[in-house]
C-alpha cells in the first residue's frame, strides 16, 4: 500500500465509495484527504481518483493490522438494505472485529453510519435495525473515539428516495399514500451527509448525533411538491396504513426492491423528521431546487421551471 501524501490523512472507507453515500464521501473528502477504500470488486471510478483498493469483505474473517497501517480514521458505511439474520449476523461480527482492531491499531476516530430510531418491533425482531444496533453498542462501549450517525431519509442524484418517487408520478399520474400523510420526514441531501461526516471526523467525542435535513416535511406536502414539480394535480391512491404494508410485502414477494415493509412501517411511526442538523456553512441544503431540477431532467427540460 503506497503512503500517504504529507500532511493528508488517511481515512479507510469501509463499504467502498461506489454506493450512494460513497460517492459523496469520495467527492467530500478526495481532494485533501488519501481514501483508502475496502470492498469486494475493483471500481475504475476509484482508480481514476487515485483512491487505494483494498480487496476484502467486512462479513468474512479479516486480517485488519495491515489494512488498519497508516489509518487516522474509519467509516463504516457497509451495511444492506433487507435480508434475513443469515446475511447480517456475519456483516455485524466482521465489523465488531475491525472495532477491536482498530482499538488495537491506534486508529483516532472511527464513524459509523448508522440509522433514525424505530418502532420497539422493528428495532428488536429485524435484523437489518437489531443487528446495526449490536454494531453501535460494541462501538460505543469501545475504547475509541467515535461518533454514530443517524441521518434521516437521503436525497441525490441516482437516490431511491426522490428520482424513484418523481418518476413514479411522472409515468402513472398517480402515487400510493400511506394512511393520511400526515407523519413527517426531514429530507436529508446527501453531499450534506458527506459534509456533516467530515465536521464531525475531526471532533474528538463519543457521541450519538441524529442527522436531520433543514425542514421538517408532512409527508403529503412533500408528495404535493413532487406533482407540483412535474406539473401535475396531485393524485393518490389511498391506502390503509395496514394495506400500505400489506402491499409493500406483496411487492417484496415478487422480487421488487422499490419498497420494503419495514421501510412504510418506520414511515408511517413518525420518527423520520428529524431535528436539522446544526453548525455547517453554508447551512443544509432545501429540497426544493434538487425535486425541480429532477422534474424538469424527467420532461426533458434544460432547466427547472420557476416556483
Amino acid at each position: 500500500m503506497s503512503a500517504a501524501p504529507a500532511g493528508r490523512p488517511r481515512l479507510l472507507v469501509v463499504g467502498g465509495t461506489g454506493g450512494f453515500v460513497g460517492r459523496a464521501v469520495r467527492k467530500e473528502f478526495g481532494p485533501d484527504w488519501t481514501l483508502r477504500s475496502l470492498h469486494r470488486s475493483p471500481d475504475p471510478a476509484e482508480a481514476s481518483a487515485g483512491i487505494e483498493w483494498v480487496a476484502g469483505d467486512a462479513s468474512r474473517p479479516t486480517e485488519w493490522g495491515p489494512i488498519l497501517s497508516g489509518v487516522d480514521a474509519v467509516l463504516n458505511l457497509a451495511w444492506y438494505r433487507t435480508g434475513g439474520d443469515r446475511r447480517f449476523r456475519p456483516l455485524a461480527e466482521g465489523l465488531e472485529t475491525l472495532i477491536r482492531a482498530c482499538e488495537r491499531s491506534g486508529v483516532r476516530r472511527f464513524v459509523q453510519i448508522s440509522v433514525p430510531d424505530a418502532p420497539d418491533a422493528l428495532e428488536s425482531g429485524l435484523p437489518y435495525l437489531a443487528r446495526k444496533r449490536q454494531v453501535d453498542r460494541t462501538l460505543a462501549s469501545s475504547a475509541l473515539d467515535f461518533v454514530i450517525l443517524r441521518p434521516t431519509m437521503l436525497y441525490g442524484p441516482r437516490d431511491k428516495l426522490l428520482t424513484v418517487m418523481l418518476r413514479t408520478i411522472d409515468r402513472y399520474g398517480r402515487f400510493p399514500m400511506f394512511g393520511d400523510g400526515a407523519y413527517h420526514v426531514s429530507p436529508l441531501a446527501v453531499e450534506d451527509l458527506a459534509r456533516v461526516i467530515r465536521r464531525e471526523i475531526v471532533r474528538p467525542s463519543r457521541t450519538i448525533v441524529p442527522v436531520g435535513g433543514p425542514e421538517r416535511w408532512r409527508y403529503r406536502d412533500l408528495t404535493d411538491l413532487l406533482f407540483s414539480a412535474l406539473g401535475r394535480r396531485p393524485r393518490y391512491v389511498q391506502l390503509t396504513p395496514r394495506g400500505a404494508v400489506r402491499l409493500a410485502r406483496l411487492l417484496e414477494t415478487f422480487g421488487s426492491s422499490l419498497l420494503y415493509a419495514y421501510e412504510v412501517e418506520w414511515l408511517l411511526s413518525d420518527r423520520l423528521g428529524l431535528a436539522p442538523y446544526a453548525g455547517l456553512e453554508p447551512p443544509l441544503a432545501d429540497v426544493r431546487p434538487f425535486v425541480r431540477s429532477e422534474a424538469a431532467r424527467r420532461l426533458g427540460r434544460s432547466s427547472p421551471s420557476p416556483g
